[in-house]
């Protein structure tokens, strides 16, 4: 039965990385006693695959996963999610598992875009406003960037898809509300900041960082990958 997974990333648990994320829930899954199904080879795996990498920091209402589970596994999903709640460390909550429709797209090739809010710090609402609209009307967003050492320049204008200020209840600061699409070249949350901000440092402008959606496209319909409510302590203004 293959199997995927809704759940949240947040608090203390943002600090950890993609990897250990992975690692968390391979823990989880045995804790629970959910047989995987394994790869085939000398070293078989279980078969567990994750969606696009969260930022190390950034927290998430949407994250997700793919799991197989070994033949002649029909449980009950619903508390299947409880099983996986209940093993999981403080900070991650499984809100959905469903089934997997055949023949779907992994979940990296999938996704075409995600809803990010990020918090601004040292930023007036009326300045990142203006950043705004500066930013939409440019026709380029030059980010410079290293990679193996060696600087380049990407134009990531394209990766914008909308942005707009939002607010947050018993939060004061301003709050980006931003789709960025993930084909191309991607651009980070805090890449994003840098550059409607140059003259501030972006770790230091960019408070909080929370990924609300992961889209995918169905017959040109943009969808959640698993339309689920999602109930949490800090929930956010939803924005879209």
């Amino acid at each position: 039965m293959k199997l995927r997974v809704r759940y949240t990333k947040l608090g203390k648990i943002r600090f950890t990385s993609h990897r250990d994320t992975a690692r968390h829930w391979e823990r989880a899954v045995r804790k629970a006693g959910v047989p995987l199904g394994y790869s085939a080879g000398f070293t078989p795996r279980p078969k567990m695959s994750f969606g696009l990498a969260l930022p190390t920091g950034g927290e998430s209402l949407a994250e997700y996963l793919d799991m197989d589970l070994a033949e002649g596994q029909s449980p009950d999903l619903h508390e299947l999610c409880a099983r996986f709640g209940a093993t999981l460390p403080i900070g991650y909550e499984a809100t959905a598992v469903v089934p997997r429709e055949p023949g779907c797209p992994s979940l990296q090739e999938d996704v075409v875009a995600c809803t990010w809010q990020l918090s601004l710090c040292g930023v007036s609402a009326e300045q990142a406003a203006h950043a705004i609209g500066t930013t939409l009307a440019a026709s380029s967003l030059l980010v410079e960037r290293e990679r193996k050492g060696q600087r380049s320049v990407d134009d990531v204008r394209a990766a914008i898809e909308s942005l707009q200020v939002t607010s947050v209840a018993e939060d004061p600061r301003p709050h980006l509300c931003a789709v960025l699409v993930t084909n191309g070249r991607g651009l980070r949350p805090t890449e994003l900041v840098g550059a409607l901000f140059p003259s501030l440092d972006p770790i230091e402008a960019t408070g909080r960082v929370l990924r609300t959606h992961q889209w995918i496209e169905r017959d040109a319909v943009r969808r959640d990958i698993i339309p689920a409510p999602v109930v949490v302590s800090r929930t956010p203004v939803e924005c879209a």
